[in-house]
């Protein structure tokens, strides 16, 4: 069932007899290909898988029992818990500052733009492709050995032009400690090679340079796919290293019960020199090769010999005796092969699928990684300082500068009030309240999830410290409220002094008397004044009206009767 030595056994059933104690013939019964057959289809293909199915989904379900945070929650709802869970773990990193010197500031940049890094990661595949034409003719030797040192002064000159332009920023990235360390030692074994070719090859920090090539995962987009697959990767780090400690506690204890009962093994079959079981390293490295399912059938044929089959070189009283309880080696090397390569192997797949599921699911969802990382990108054009605050009056420019999908296009003034975002002294907004309204405005509300959201908040505050020091004292929305009743109070303000101005000017007490000196100019400058009156408190004249019959203050409306019926 595990495929080992099959082959063998299926010869000697075919060209076996159905009597026992008569010689084999060759291919005395061909029908026992069949039963082999059939036996690797359902014993191997389909029963063995099962059981590693079966493994590998008791122990997804171990896992989400154990996390049991999100098996209530709809696939909508896992979204939005995902997304918040990736807010609490960010926040703005202060950029980099131009440096104030005019050749510092021309080299920073170069060096900030795109087609720098772009630049350095032809030269790195350029480098791969002579890597891959070395050989061993001492011309093209020559020859790629200029090659290289010209990509060695490219990428000294790379470092040296970046430690100029970021300064002690420089040493900040880790990306940046990888590219200085694999120059230092290139240039280091480039002028003693003598001394270095004595402990490795000078390719092998050739070959370490194009790691960097990772970096184009993060200028290209479109390479998501492989980002997945390295991102899945390194998620399953963790529990391998755990699975894998699992594994050496098995072995550590099989490999003391193997070195109790099996150090009398006479060195032939699977046992010799290196793979026995009297030593501890040897046992270990016995057990390794049969978790890995290679020859432990060999191994199996040794432990079962009998006394002839032992070693007087350990001990001369063993000599004659069996070596071995047939039984227990059978429950030894059975039982083992079971627990590690069944089970204990199997969840390395386990948990590399496991973890490649999620990465799928989160590369496939509204909201990523790269989505968050572009939003702060964005915030460190408006927030140079990193107070994590940005003024009030700025929102609608910062919306409309973000990627898809949290970009808002202009006009998006009333979109952002309706957010009701909090506002604190001196009108700024705190950042993570701007991307977790922009959040929820992608992905939609979702009213049973308040407690949730509540605790990522607490756990939000605690990452950024600035938000706990400065409490809202209003929001978007109020402030427009606000910015409406003032509009309503000024305007009845302004129909409250109109009235008081009609009660009070003696103008139209003496309309008669202008009248009978003007004629019809008095009454054009009339229409004008009540034009302008009425443009004060908020009305517009109609045309179409006798000036007397304009919805005025009831006071105007009586005198200008009078006035009318005076003249």
């Amino acid at each position: 069932a595990t495929f080992k030595g099959w082959m063998d056994i299926m010869y000697a059933a075919v060209d076996s007899h159905e009597k026992l104690g008569q010689q084999p013939k060759f291919e005395a019964r061909l029908y026992m290909y069949i039963y082999f057959v059939v036996f690797i289809v359902f014993g191997s293909f389909f029963m063995l898988n099962l059981f590693i199915g079966v493994v590998i989904s008791n122990f997804n379900q171990q896992r989400k029992k154990i996390s049991g945070k999100d098996l209530f929650l709809t696939e909508e709802q896992k979204k939005y818990y995902n997304a918040l869970k990736k807010l609490g773990s960010k926040k703005p990193q202060k950029p980099i500052p131009r440096p104030s010197n005019v050749f510092l500031g021309f080299l920073f940049d170069i060096v900030t733009h795109k087609a720098f890094d772009i630049t350095i990661v032809i030269f790195i595949c350029l480098n791969m492709v002579v890597m891959m034409a070395e050989n061993d003719q001492e011309d093209t030797k020559k020859v790629l050995n200029n090659i290289n040192c010209f990509f060695l002064a490219v990428f000294t000159a790379e470092c040296v032009i970046k430690i100029l332009a970021l300064r002690h920023h420089y040493f900040k990235s880790g990306w940046n400690l990888f590219d200085l360390s694999v120059v230092v030692f290139s240039i280091v074994s480039a002028g003693v090679s003598e001394v270095f070719q004595r402990f490795f090859s000078p390719t092998v920090l050739r070959t370490l340079r194009l790691a960097r090539i990772g970096r184009i995962l993060r200028l290209v987009r479109k390479a998501r796919g492989i980002r997945t697959l390295l991102f899945a990767l390194l998620m399953s780090l963790p529990a391998l290293v755990n699975i894998g400690l699992l594994l050496f506690l098995i072995m550590f204890i099989y490999a003391i019960v193997g070195m109790a009962n099996f150090a009398c093994l006479r060195w032939e079959g699977g046992i010799d020199d290196i793979f026995n079981f009297q030593t501890f390293c040897g046992s270990i490295l016995c057990l390794f090769q049969i978790t890995t399912s290679a020859g432990w059938d060999t191994f199996l044929g040794s432990l079962l010999q009998e006394s002839e089959a032992c070693t007087s070189k350990i001990d001369p009283e063993w000599k004659g005796k069996k070596c071995v309880n047939r039984e227990f080696g059978i429950l030894y090397f059975v039982s083992y092969v079971i627990i590690s390569f069944l089970i204990v192997v199997n969840m390395y797949i386990a948990v590399i699928l496991e973890n490649f599921s999620v990465a799928t699911e989160e590369s496939a969802d509204p909201l990523c990684e790269d989505d968050f990382d572009m939003f702060y990108e964005t915030w460190g054009r408006f927030d140079p300082l990193a107070t994590q605050f940005i003024e009030y009056s700025a929102l609608s420019d910062f919306a409309d500068a973000l990627a898809e999908p949290l970009r808002i296009p202009k006009p998006n003034k009333i979109q952002l009030i309706s957010m009701d975002l909090p506002l604190v002294s001196g009108d700024k907004i705190h950042c993570m309240d701007i991307l977790l309204a922009f959040t929820k405005r992608v992905l939609g509300e979702f009213g049973d999830l308040d407690s949730l959201e509540l605790h990522m908040e607490e756990k939000m505050t605690v990452a950024n410290t600035s938000k706990s020091f400065h409490k809202p004292i209003s929001s978007t929305l109020k402030r427009k409220q606000e910015e409406v009743s003032a509009r309503i109070i000024q305007r009845a303000f302004r129909r409250h002094l109109l009235r008081r101005s009609f009660k009070n000017t003696p103008f139209l007490c003496r309309q008669r008397h202008y009248s009978a000196v003007f004629g019809e100019e008095t009454k054009k400058k009339q229409r004008l004044i009540l034009s302008i009156l009425h443009e004060n408190s908020g009305r517009e004249i109609q045309k179409s009206r006798p000036v007397s019959s304009i919805s005025l203050p009831l006071l105007y409306d009586g005198i200008a009767e009078i006035e009318s019926r005076k003249l």
